[in-house]
């Protein structure tokens, strides 16, 4: 299933499951994750990281989403 949103100004779009896969974010259930502000991707996981979570208001939300879908 595919989730989209905003929280604080963040886009996210997200792909999970009902079951925690070893193709999710630490073996959960959050298999793509998508996080952008203002045309820029801040972070990237498809099955696999390409973009790591930098700075410190990115990875609030991104500890968000990890508490809501995986």
């Amino acid at each position: 299933m595919w989730t989209s949103g905003k929280i604080d100004g963040y886009e996210y779009h997200i792909k999970h499951y009902e079951e925690g896969s070893v193709y999710g974010i630490e073996e959960g259930r959050i298999s793509k994750l998508l996080i952008r502000k203002d045309g820029k991707t801040l972070i990237n996981y498809d099955r696999g990281w390409d973009i790591y979570p930098q700075d410190e208001a990115v990875i609030e939300v991104y500890e968000q989403l990890l508490i809501l879908y995986n």
